[in-house]
């Protein structure tokens, strides 16, 4: 099992579950790295939905739409996690 995990890590394919960077900022609290990682989720989705819509997947309406609510979601996301900084 250690060789498969091994070849994935080579191949730089992590884990969804996995932070994709360390988060070290000077006023580190678990609500910033719990938004840190919220954006970088939101980065790899808006990837995903540019891809999607460049191959003609989805149309452009589409897109836009899930986009909007991914937005959304993170500004919610923003609100709860940092507001009392």
């Amino acid at each position: 099992m250690e060789e498969f995990k091994g070849a994935f890590q080579s191949e730089g394919i992590q884990s969804p579950l996995e932070g994709h960077s360390g988060y070290r900022g000077a006023n580190w609290s678990p609500e910033r790295l719990a938004f840190h990682q919220n954006l970088e989720t939101f980065a790899d989705r808006i990837g995903l939905i540019v891809g999607l819509q460049a191959n003609g997947k989805i149309g452009q309406d589409q897109a836009f739409e899930d986009i909007r609510k991914l937005w959304s979601q993170l500004k919610a996301s923003s609100k709860e996690l940092l507001r009392d900084t």
